[in-house]
């Protein structure tokens, strides 16, 4: 008998950020979801969650836009106790969790700035889905990773990366909106039943069969055999 089918419900997250004191570059929001949860228990992750009824635009129920964008203002205030402002959030990119998963979710993705003064904001988490959170630059978190110190599920692996290009808030939000917004649709390549490497949208192995890893092209992948991860964008 053949396997249910998964439903894949909508998501959102939202990439805080905010200057570090002093110029030292951008700091985004990372938060640690407990480890009894089944989806990235013990991983550090951005504000998010499932969109909720009340999040809907009475008069546009089909308005996911709309609708995530709310969300993900929701949760990283239900979450942590940080405030960002739905009208501020800027597309960044749209997720969708790979089959074979016991769950599935399609997330949007959006970077909004901290509201409120930073040197008096006390994050609060929530105490139950979440257990700690870090205020951290994207290289320090990814530095962190190559080290085993904090587990990233591979969505903001591959954001803190994107991430680190920005000097300061500023230079991002100017920046977001020029950028090509990339939907991840991942397809998972195993090689003598290692999990090894994850292809994404544009790759020129994604939609190949057989996968040829080597073959000229672009590549959208990221290579998960060992720490550090490497994620490559080249191409598109």
């Amino acid at each position: 008998m053949a396997e249910p089918e998964v439903p894949i419900r909508p998501a959102a997250t939202v990439i805080v950020i905010r200057d570090r004191d002093g110029g030292g570059g951008i700091e985004t929001l990372l938060l640690r979801r407990s480890a009894d949860l089944a989806f990235h228990g013990g991983s550090w992750v951005f504000p998010g969650g499932r969109l909720d009824p009340e999040d809907y635009h009475p008069e546009r129920p089909d308005d996911l836009d709309h609708a995530a964008a709310n969300a993900a203002a929701r949760e990283a205030h239900e979450e942590a106790g940080v405030r960002v402002d739905p009208a501020s959030l800027l597309p960044f990119a749209h997720w969708t969790t790979p089959p074979g998963r016991s769950r599935r979710f399609a997330t949007w993705f959006f970077v909004a700035p901290l509201l409120g003064e930073p040197a008096v904001f006390d994050v609060t988490v929530d105490g139950s889905e979440i257990n700690d959170h870090l205020w951290v630059t994207p290289e320090e978190a990814i530095a962190a990773h190559a080290t085993g110190e904090v587990e990233l599920p591979a969505p903001t692996f591959v954001s803190l990366t994107r991430l680190a290009a920005y000097r300061d808030v500023a230079h991002a939000m100017a920046s977001v909106p020029t950028e090509p917004y990339r939907s991840f649709t991942p397809r998972v390549v195993h090689v003598d039943g290692a999990w090894v490497v994850t292809l994404y949208n544009g790759d020129v192995a994604f939609e190949a069969d057989p996968v040829d890893l080597h073959a000229p092209g672009p590549r959208h992948r990221i290579w998960l055999t060992e720490l550090p991860w490497r994620y490559e964008l080249e191409g598109l």
